[in-house]
């Protein structure tokens, strides 16, 4: 087992929501790098990185913070958070990201997850975020009818690189 620090990043900084709330939001560090940095002297292979404002927004909003991340450290990189189009997920990886983590359009529409899986094999992590036992899309901010035995039953075949059940 690899165990994957997180750095949630909101306007820039890093932070902690309450289970997913984001009325109770904690900030940790006004500098994400600066945090990826005592991770990996820590030790960490791989860092967690969220960005909260795309998950909301349905866009990536903070790329300038992931990039600083990835310049900071020499340690795997995923990115999850409004990684909801082709174009967002193929600039994210031309930035040097290890790995892309798509939740919501891929519990929408499966068939994306799948092209996305061929075209970037081996960089693709689905994200299944969980609330009351139902999916949930939209930064938590949405739950679906779709249970988690039945979302993993329809991509057990893909080439993906991991799934992070939360």
């Amino acid at each position: 087992m690899i165990i994957l620090p997180a750095i949630d990043i909101r306007g820039g900084r890093c932070v902690r929501l309450r289970q997913g709330r984001f009325r109770e939001e904690t900030i940790y560090d006004e500098d994400p790098a600066a945090v990826a940095e005592r991770f990996e002297a820590a030790g960490a292979e791989w860092l967690h990185v969220v960005d909260l404002d795309g998950a909301r927004e349905g866009e990536p909003r903070n790329l300038d913070t992931v990039r600083a991340i990835r310049r900071a450290v020499k340690v795997q990189v995923e990115l999850g958070g409004g990684l909801r189009t082709t174009a967002a997920v193929a600039e994210a990886l031309a930035a040097g990201i290890d790995r892309v983590i798509v939740g919501t359009r891929a519990v929408r529409e499966p068939e994306w997850l799948e092209e996305l899986a061929r075209r970037f094999a081996g960089c693709v992590v689905w994200g299944l975020d969980t609330q009351n036992a139902r999916v949930a899309v939209a930064g938590w901010s949405e739950a679906t009818d779709k249970t988690v035995v039945e979302m993993i039953g329809q991509v057990a075949k893909l080439p993906l690189a991991a799934i992070i059940y939360t």
